[in-house]
């Protein structure tokens, strides 16, 4: 142990309070996203006319940030979690908006901005912090019912829905809501209002259907793939099988070569076909380790704020996980979105990065919270 327990330094209080279980977790995905980045990604740049090496390049340019950030995070209190999340949220929201206003548009979506050559999706960002304002406001309103938590929160989820609606994101959009609602069931949501927001959520996806091209698109295609192209999700599929049990080895897939989200949104078919169905397994069970785990020291606390903040970071990243496994499997339609730590994506690995980086903090291991290393 490079730590003894009788060290009082800022670094040894850390590692005998972090959750070293998690940490290990954390850094095997990272593993496995750089060991994919360098396996799928130069067939992507160099079929879009870029240097072989630009993904990868980038990928490890940011993989060092996300870690330090990790580190540096996972050391604060949670009053400076909670301080960090408020103001950076507000600044999500400026840079949400300016998105809209003065983002890259790209097959008819606006969803990214352009800041010194790097393309920023506010989005990726909104969500951990949101996830930790919105435990601090119900946790506040559970302390004290004559404050207005529960409005003021509603209130700033609307704003955050409609902006991110407006660029349109859907995905996004539905892994935000089911963060918020979970919370809002932690916190003590009667069950009237319980039912009541489901069947808003529904109607919300029933009105997408109707109201986005896309949308339709896709859920046509995966009730009846006759009906439109399924191109990708048949080469994914493919993949899946070719790899199987062992895979045919890193760097010796195919799939990356003809699918043109090999590196980002289909990066989970890369692995099952180079890495084989049980490495795919062992990706799949250190999410649900994570999720788990942190669970598991979340609902031993004592603190609500701490509990709904970690429940909330940690749903987020499950779900995130959840729909980008599911599409690349044809189990749920297909929705662009990153595989956490595994896929491309600058915005993406900075974002869950920061949130698990909180949720590292909150979960240390505090005298009378209840939780153990």
């Amino acid at each position: 142990m490079p730590f003894t327990r009788a060290d009082t330094s800022i670094l040894g209080q850390w590692w005998w309070t972090v959750d070293r279980w998690s940490l290990a977790a954390i850094a095997a995905l990272m593993a496995f996203g750089a060991l994919l980045a360098a396996a799928s990604s130069p067939a992507v740049a160099e079929r879009i006319g870029l240097d072989e090496f630009y993904f990868i390049k980038r990928h490890f340019m940011l993989l060092p940030v996300a870690i330090a950030m990790i580190l540096a995070v996972s050391a604060m209190t949670p009053t400076q979690v909670r301080r960090m999340a408020v103001i950076a949220f507000l600044g999500c929201i400026v840079l949400l908006t300016a998105t809209l206003l003065f983002g890259i548009e790209i097959k008819g979506a606006r969803r990214w901005l352009s800041i010194a050559g790097f393309s920023l999706q506010a989005t990726e960002f909104v969500k951990p912090m949101f996830a930790v304002v919105a435990a601090w406001l119900f946790s506040e309103a559970a302390h004290d019912p004559r404050f207005p938590g529960r409005l003021i929160c509603t209130a700033l989820f609307a704003t955050v829905i409609a902006l991110v609606i407006a660029q349109p994101d859907l995905g996004q959009a539905v892994v935000i809501t089911g963060v918020w609602m979970a919370q809002f069931f932690l916190a003590g949501l009667p069950m009237w209002l319980v039912a009541g927001l489901v069947v808003l959520g529904v109607s919300g996806l029933v009105g997408s259907y109707f109201t986005l091209s896309h949308v339709a698109s896709r859920i046509d295609r995966f009730i009846d793939p006759k009906s439109g192209d399924t191109y990708q999700i048949e080469r994914s599929i493919e993949a899946f099988s070719s790899g199987g049990l062992f895979g045919r080895g890193p760097g010796e897939g195919q799939v990356k070569q003809v699918l043109p989200d090999a590196h980002a949104d289909f990066v989970f078919a890369v692995a099952g076909e180079e890495l084989g169905l049980f490495v795919a397994l062992f990706i799949v069970t250190l999410f649900a380790f994570i999720v788990l785990r942190g669970m598991s020291r979340a609902m031993s606390e004592q603190n609500l704020f701490i509990m709904l903040a970690v429940s909330g970071l940690l749903v987020q990243f499950g779900m995130q996980a959840l729909i980008n496994m599911g599409s690349s499997l044809q189990l749920i339609p297909t929705k662009g979105m990153t595989l956490p730590f595994i896929s491309y994506g600058g915005s993406s690995l900075l974002g869950v990065a920061l949130g698990l980086g909180m949720t590292l903090a909150l979960t240390r291991r505090r005298l009378g919270s209840g939780a153990s290393t």
